[in-house]
């Protein structure tokens, strides 16, 4: 299902087709280089994963599979992951050759913009290892500050950029 629309992208719900996809993108050392995730060590894993993912279902949000409109080609994932009431977290994801093409920051507004008008969100956070300065940068020009440094989920330090409406 499709979620959100700009000039070049579509952003739309993982579907069970997407798993080919979602295993390449993590195979890359690059990409998940400052996630802190494994990547999918098989197709089935990421198709698992797709089919347990529950996100869109329990919180009306989630991470929405990216494609590019002009080619009509899946670059990344990006969107809005509601930790149990916590705090709404902006994630994205790319693949190495679109990097530097201004998808994520994008992808990221079409985001935000979203979050707070479509879900009435009032506040979402960016987290970034303090060594990832390209996400930094994206998370910045979306309009996002930075708001405090601190170990996320006892794995490792992340700055924490946060937006407000």
């Amino acid at each position: 299902m499709k979620i959100l629309e700009t000039d070049r992208l579509i952003l739309r719900e993982f579907e069970p087709d997407d798993a080919d996809f979602l295993f390449l993108l993590n195979q890359n050392s690059n990409v998940i280089r400052y996630t802190g995730d494994a990547p999918f060590l098989s197709v089935k894993e990421a198709n698992d994963f797709i089919k347990n993912y529950l996100d869109y279902k329990i919180f009306g949000t989630g991470r929405w599979l990216v494609i590019e409109k002009e080619k009509n080609t899946s670059i990344g994932w990006c969107g809005l992951k509601n930790h149990d009431h916590e705090f709404i977290d902006l994630g994205f994801r790319f693949l190495e050759e679109t990097w530097n093409k201004g998808y994520a920051t994008e992808a990221a507004q079409a985001c935000l913009d979203y979050g707070f008008n479509q879900l009435h969100f009032t506040e979402i956070i960016g987290r970034t290892m303090p060594e990832n300065t390209a996400s930094q940068r994206v998370l910045e020009k979306v309009g996002m500050q930075f708001s405090h440094q601190e170990t996320v989920e006892g794995l490792h330090e992340a700055l924490i950029y946060k937006i407000s409406k």
